[in-house]
């Protein structure tokens, strides 16, 4: 019963997208049919390849997306049923562990295969080379952008996968992600301008003339003055912010994870609501249509692998993802903002990553004490999670403690925090508990964009 009202509520956020994406389809029949009719008649046997595809014009964005649809479908078949073939080869290799949560339990010995999240991650390259074919077809200028983004994205794959067999130190962890941004950034052709608040634009122009500190500002980034201060170019500085925002994203993810399903959970969520946000802009037929096709074609596809995944990664799991995964996932966000050029909404959509970013700071740059693992720990009597804590004296971090004389805090994690505000709780439960904090977070991250946006911003 429980399997079936967790499988109900996983197609919840998926839910509004595929509403909109059934409304934005072309009839699939005669479409599908007329692919088929064509392969099944061998027409295209023995024809080369400039003349099969010499003068394809653009299909609709209809059709466009009814194809990224049906390679999603297949990814998802793919990872689902290659994920419990593909474990064996990973215990057979010791790549393995055991399950930190499970201490004292029957399972806690049990050997669970690691770095599955190469199969997810290798379904979605396949299925991203055969967009990458099918839009070279009708659009050879795209092919700069999807190399690109296939080039960053298997960089990190492998990174990721290197990682869970050889543990790197956390510098080249920080360090890689900014080079395999790279290919983004040489490609990127967008503008490098952010609009300004309405309601800060006093401080940088005033009766059409420049403030001090518009003048200063004007050492390091444009003030469009013609645009009465409306307007910033940060030339490189936003190149800049986007090379971190890469190194932020794979990041995010990688330290927000310690619970079975929960680096997936939460990477299914922010992608369902990065395609409702490219399905609303292509309906709405936006200036910038292109990108969020292109986003669209990416989204699909994560979607599925991610969603294949999760059914086996989900409490009890049975395999874990690793760091192969949190870096697949996290640099295909990073791919879609920058080459989709909507960076700063992606942002809106990592509240629940960003205030663990922030409250794990102080561990993160040691001013507090971080042990290796900040996982909840498991009580054997109540069989239930609790924060995991650090030892302390008792005139140490009172800034952190509940009661002054305590000489232990917790780990300062979102997960740990939930716990300490919500009280103990089993594993399956906090899960849900934070999965549906990221769905309100993104809900509110789409009033943010739509709504409050009108109120800072020129129409």
């Amino acid at each position: 019963m429980r399997i079936s009202l967790d499988y109900a509520l996983a197609l919840l956020p998926l839910l509004p997208a595929a509403v909109l994406l059934c409304d934005l389809l072309d009839n699939p029949l005669p479409i599908v049919g007329g692919w088929i009719g064509f392969i099944w008649s061998g027409k295209w046997v023995g024809v080369p390849l400039h003349e099969l595809f010499g003068d394809v014009d653009v299909p609709p964005v209809g059709t466009q997306l009814l194809a990224y649809l049906i390679l999603a479908v297949l990814g998802l078949v793919a990872t689902n049923s290659l994920v419990p073939k593909i474990k064996f080869y990973t215990l057979r290799k010791g790549i393995s562990g055991k399950d930190l949560g499970k201490r004292g339990t029957s399972i806690a010995d049990k050997e669970i295969p690691e770095a599955l999240g190469i199969v997810p991650g290798s379904i979605f390259l396949i299925c991203l080379i055969l967009c990458l074919v099918g839009s070279a077809t009708w659009d050879p200028a795209k092919l700069l952008v999807c190399n690109s983004a296939l080039l960053s994205i298997c960089f990190m794959l492998f990174l990721g996968f290197s990682d869970d067999v050889l543990d790197w130190p956390w510098r080249y962890k920080l360090f890689l992600p900014t080079v395999a941004s790279l290919p983004l950034l040489c490609c990127y052709n967008g503008s490098t301008s952010i609009v300004v608040p309405i309601q800060l634009r006093q401080f940088l122009m005033q009766e059409g003339k420049l403030t001090q500190f518009g003048l200063f500002l004007c050492h390091f980034v444009t003030v469009d003055q013609k645009a009465d201060g409306a307007i910033v170019n940060l030339g490189l500085l936003y190149l800049i912010y986007m090379g971190l925002l890469s190194v932020f994203c794979t990041n995010a993810i990688n330290i927000y994870a310690g619970i079975n399903g929960l680096e997936t959970g939460q990477s299914y969520i922010i992608g369902c609501a990065i395609l409702l946000h490219n399905l609303v802009e292509i309906r709405a037929e936006s200036a910038s249509l292109d990108n969020h096709v292109f986003s669209a074609m990416i989204m699909l596809p994560f979607i599925a692998v991610t969603l294949g995944i999760l059914r086996h990664n989900w409490y009890p799991a049975s395999v874990f993802v690793g760091d192969t995964y949190c870096y697949f996932s996290g640099m295909t966000f990073a791919v879609v903002g920058i080459l989709g050029h909507f960076s700063k909404t992606l942002l809106l959509f990592f509240i629940p990553q960003i205030i663990n970013f922030i409250w794990s700071t102080p561990q993160l740059f040691r001013f507090v004490p971080c042990p290796r693992h900040r996982l909840p720990r498991f009580n054997q009597k109540s069989g239930l999670m609790e924060p995991s804590t650090f030892p302390c004296d008792k005139r140490q971090y009172r800034w952190l403690k509940l009661r002054p004389d305590d000489v232990e805090v917790a780990n300062m994690t979102v997960i740990n925090l939930c716990l300490q505000i919500l009280g103990p709780m089993s594993e399956h439960n906090l899960c849900v508990v934070l999965l549906g904090f990221q769905v309100l977070c993104c809900g509110l991250s789409f009033l943010l964009r739509y709504k409050f946006a009108q109120l800072i911003f020129d129409e």
